[in-house]
């Protein structure tokens, strides 16, 4: 369906309409306090840099690639459904790094980390996402959400247990 919506409405009117639809699949899963699953993906380049984006909707920050699973889908394949889709991106493998249980807009959030890495110069879709950068993980922009902080302090958190179980 969505496909079909993106080949009828063109980019520049879809966007448009993106903060509308946001805000009102928010007020339905506030509504139905329903549990809801999602991933995120941490993309990093050879020199170390994470990709962030900026979506066309929702608070203007920078936040991790991702989006919601679709019912009966894999995390790992929504991941990289989600990559494909919104940044054109097929990054190596992904690595499952933590499982996060969150409140979401007032909604029990199920978030599955991923890592991965790409050198691959992302290309937003210009409708959900309109822009996306690597950064320096020392030089992190000003404008990050809070869930993307969460989610970046659980891969660092992951990176050092891994760090000090090495021999």
């Amino acid at each position: 369906m969505l496909h079909l919506i993106e080949r009828l409405v063109p980019a520049p009117v879809q966007r448009a309409l993106m903060p509308l639809a946001h805000r009102v699949r928010q007020a339905w899963r506030q509504f139905r306090n329903t549990p809801i699953a999602g991933v995120s993906v941490i993309i990093l380049n050879s020199s170390g840099d994470i990709l962030l984006l900026r979506h066309s909707y929702g608070p203007k920050v920078w936040a991790l690639p991702g989006g919601g699973i679709k019912p009966d889908e894999d995390p790992a394949a929504a991941a990289a459904r989600e990559l494909d889709e919104e940044l054109d991106l097929s990054p190596g493998p992904l690595k499952r790094i933590a499982t996060l249980e969150e409140t979401l807009f007032d909604s029990p959030h199920t978030a599955h980390l991923f890592c991965a890495t790409s050198d691959a110069p992302p290309t937003p879709d210009r409708r959900e996402v309109v822009e996306a950068r690597f950064f320096s993980l020392s030089a992190l922009p000003d404008a990050l959400g809070s869930v993307t902080q969460r989610r970046i302090a659980a891969f660092e958190r992951h990176r050092a247990d891994r760090r000090s179980a090495a021999p």
